[in-house]
């Protein structure tokens, strides 16, 4: 990899490190508690019985729900910490819709529908299952055979030496919400953190680029201000996601450039490792991966 030591320990670490693009698609639902002295002054309209107008009850909760959607677009970096575990963090935002409130008879609404939030987060994702844990899967399921079985032990050695390209991450992810763009004024961010669970399923390309599928949900909290500042209404929203992205890892060796040199598998020049494919290649393919 390197010529020397300090070198080849450098290359190994970054190689650790990757980084990421994602966007998809969710699905919100909020959720509002509505409990005040003074339910004129907010912007609560009736739309049934009309024939019958009364305003909402004072000092009594009022249940409103309402939905939307939102496109999220996600650059993160990350740190693989000995297969067992991913840290990381990113930067995030978020363009969506959010419909009027209801509840009851009444509509909570809003001066428009469409939002735009910023997000800044870290997660933690705990590997369930890769190219690893299956070979010490495969170990322990043809343990009850004898080694000086030969053909069971060679079955084993050779469905562990297949590639295998999947990797299943549990994920959990907390972080900060900005309002860059608000359905309505008085609708801010509640300065508590928000926090979330998903499930994600990688499928390698080479030892460098991947493929994920990520699904999972989010849950934050609003806060609708009211006139009196000492009043104000708390908007509770779980959004429903699911993402697609790559992922792109640090190369710790280094792009061949050695005049002729034609090898595209890993090798050496001068006691140094170099490679000869594209991060998008596996870098020692076998008979069958190289179209």
């Amino acid at each position: 990899m390197s010529e020397s030591n300090i070198g080849n320990v450098f290359r190994k670490g970054i190689s650790n490190f990757s980084f990421e693009l994602s966007s998809g698609g969710s699905y919100l639902q909020s959720n509002m508690d509505f409990l005040s002295t003074s339910p004129s002054e907010y912007p609560i309209s009736q739309f049934q019985n009309l024939e019958n107008t009364t305003e909402i009850p004072a000092n009594e909760v009022t249940k409103f729900d309402g939905n939307g959607f939102g496109v999220p677009v996600n650059l993160g970096v990350k740190l693989n910490v000995f297969n067992l575990f991913i840290l990381g963090g990113g930067y995030g935002r978020e363009i969506g819709n959010m419909n009027n409130l209801q509840g009851s008879d009444y509509s909570f609404e809003f001066q428009n529908s469409s939002y735009t939030f910023d997000k800044l987060y870290g997660n933690l994702g705990l590997v369930l299952y890769d190219a690893k844990k299956r070979a010490s899967f495969l170990k322990w399921k043809y343990r009850r055979y004898s080694t000086q079985n030969i053909y069971m032990q060679s079955e084993k050695n050779q469905r562990i030496r297949q590639n295998y390209p999947w990797r299943f991450i549990l994920e959990g992810e907390y972080g900060s919400l900005i309002v860059r763009r608000s359905p309505d004024p008085r609708l801010v961010n509640s300065n508590e953190p928000y926090y979330g669970v998903a499930f994600r399923i990688e499928r390698q390309f080479s030892e460098y680029a991947r493929f994920f599928v990520k699904t999972g949900a989010e849950f934050r909290n609003l806060t609708f201000e009211g006139t009196n500042i000492e009043e104000f209404q708390n908007i509770r929203q779980t959004l429903y996601a699911a993402q697609i992205g790559l992922s792109i890892s640090l190369p710790g060796t280094k792009r061949c450039k050695v005049q002729g040199c034609g090898v595209v598998m890993k090798h050496l020049h001068d006691g140094v490792e170099y490679r000869g494919s594209s991060i998008f290649n596996l870098q020692n393919r076998r008979v069958g991966q190289w179209y």
